[in-house]
């Protein structure tokens, strides 16, 4: 188990910069999933950890120990990634020793290795077959066994489930966290997908651009997103957004639809008339027989709840989660609850807390 801190971490292919200064402490055992939409840099931070790119500036420490000009060898690392990369002439105990064979470890040990690791996978029936024998399931267990018989100071996964159906991703995203909460190993978990990262992660790297959005745990980025880009990356469906200019000294919020909302928590900092954004999730819009009436476009029945997509008087679209069927009707008044407004900077996205 390791510590791993990044400093100043930037990354430019010629002319293209990727990075631009990341920051991040990852404690030992903690479980860190770095989260972005596709050429955010996620996957560049990770290679870069590894060793498989050089950085143009910054500092990589494991443990305390500077590794970033060693070799992806010399820093005591795993990577599982999500094409599994088994050697299809080999068994499965054979790709799960491969790594330690080459480093000269006696049999015996490579042998008690792969089989403590096959146990806690559940593969010991799986170790004679070769990889086009397996499932994909099947297939990543052993790429995670390969990655777990060098008991290496840090595990990184680079998208490992994108390969999976459904219901076989959902499956292992339990088994990949049980496995690393088990074993205590610190981890760096690389996805697009934004429910993998609220349910792995002990804390979420959200990357946009390059830069680091936002770290912190699952819920204060669900709860308190630092900026628009994290709060319509986080949450299904995509946080609603609506644009508005501050009022009633720094009070309130009146929106382009219409009402004036008084925000629940305390007046925001700036001039009246500051153009502001209003976020609000779409399962806290609530209907209300005095609210704004919402023309209804589209309605998603997904069983216990029905999501429905519309349009305010202003023309602006609204989406809206509710627990149960749709009720019927062409329009629907709804109510923005103060106390679930979320308040942006329309200028930069920025977060806007009570001054």
């Amino acid at each position: 188990m390791a510590t791993l801190e990044v400093s100043g971490l930037r990354k430019a292919f010629g002319a293209t910069r990727v990075l631009h200064g990341v920051d991040l402490t990852v404690a030992d055992g903690e479980m860190i999933v770095i989260v972005g939409a596709s050429g955010c840099g996620k996957s560049t931070l990770l290679r870069l950890v590894a060793g498989l790119e050089t950085p143009t500036e910054g500092r990589i420490l494991i443990d305390g120990r500077d590794v970033t000009g060693l070799e992806p060898s010399e820093r005591d690392i795993a990577m599982v990634f999500q094409n599994y990369a088994l050697y299809p002439h080999m068994s499965v105990a054979q790709n799960m020793g491969y790594g330690l064979r080459i480093r000269g470890l006696p049999r015996v040990e490579i042998a008690r290795r792969v089989d403590e690791a096959a146990k806690l996978l559940g593969i010991e029936a799986l170790l004679d077959r070769r990889p086009r024998q397996l499932s994909g399931g099947q297939r990543q267990r052993v790429a995670m066994g390969r990655a777990i018989v060098r008991e290496p100071k840090l595990f990184l996964f680079d998208e490992p489930l994108s390969n999976l159906d459904a219901k076989l991703r959902v499956q292992m995203r339990a088994e990949i966290r049980r496995l690393q909460q088990r074993l205590g190993v610190t981890s760096l978990f690389v996805t697009h997908d934004q429910v993998e990262a609220m349910t792995l992660g002990d804390r979420l790297v959200v990357m946009h651009q390059g830069h680091a959005a936002q770290v912190a745990t699952p819920m204060e980025v669900w709860a308190k997103p630092a900026d628009t880009y994290v709060a319509g990356f986080i949450g299904s469906p995509a946080m609603n957004f609506l644009e508005a200019t501050l009022a009633e000294n720094g009070a309130a919020a009146a929106l382009r639809a219409g009402p004036v909302l008084r925000f629940a928590d305390g007046p925001r900092p700036g001039e009246a008339g500051m153009p502001l954004i209003l976020g609000i999730r779409p399962e806290h819009v609530q209907p209300a027989a005095e609210g704004m009436p919402l023309a209804i476009e589209l309605v998603e029945p997904l069983g216990s709840e029905t999501v429905l997509h519309g349009s305010l008087a202003d023309g602006e679209a609204l989406v809206v989660k509710l627990a149960g069927p749709a009720p019927g009707g062409a329009t629907l008044p709804v109510a923005l609850p103060p106390a679930a407004l979320h308040v942006f900077r329309q200028t930069d996205g920025a977060r806007l807390d009570p001054g």
